[in-house]
């Protein structure tokens, strides 16, 4: 059965990559709640590494930043810290997340923040073919290539990863 195709409305983040000219894909999805990668992969019929989460954290400071990281894996905050030069980085709570992204839990998109914030991408996202990252919308990716996340977004490549 073919899927249906639905038009997203625009999002900052869409607005954003139409203003820069970034190519992108839409690819509307059924959100689930805390169904996470796993099954936005599932919906859209592709690999769980190559969908990739937008995560907001903070340093001990308490300053903010965005990790972006393959769905079908965790990051290491010892890594990223000491990758970083930080003392230490945890996951923002979702109230302080939103406040400094702009976006809802769950629809959090690199593109179109709030308010600008370091980027950093686990470096094996920059190997793979096309990304598909979250539009700025519960239920909604965007396919791209992975480069825009460092010509776009000034994404610096760490090494964080590790497995689910």
């Amino acid at each position: 059965m073919a899927r249906k195709e639905r038009h997203v409305s625009e999002t900052p983040a869409t607005q954003a990559l139409k203003r820069a000219g970034i190519a992108y894909t839409e690819h509307p999805y059924d959100y689930v709640e805390h169904g996470g990668t796993a099954e936005s992969a599932r919906q859209l019929g592709v690999p769980e590494h190559q969908v990739i989460k937008t995560l907001v954290m903070e340093n001990e400071r308490g300053e903010p930043l965005i990790v972006l990281m393959h769905g079908d894996r965790q990051v290491s905050t010892k890594n990223l810290a000491r990758e970083i030069g930080a003392k230490s980085v945890a996951p923002c709570k979702p109230e302080v997340a939103q406040r400094h992204s702009g976006y809802l839990v769950g629809g959090t998109s690199p593109f179109g923040l709030r308010k600008p914030m370091p980027v950093y991408v686990e470096a094996g996202v920059l190997d793979l073919p096309e990304i598909r990252i979250n539009g700025g919308r519960r239920g909604f990716l965007v396919g791209l290539a992975p480069s825009v996340l460092v010509t776009l977004l000034g994404a610096r490549p760490v090494h964080c990863a590790i497995a689910a």
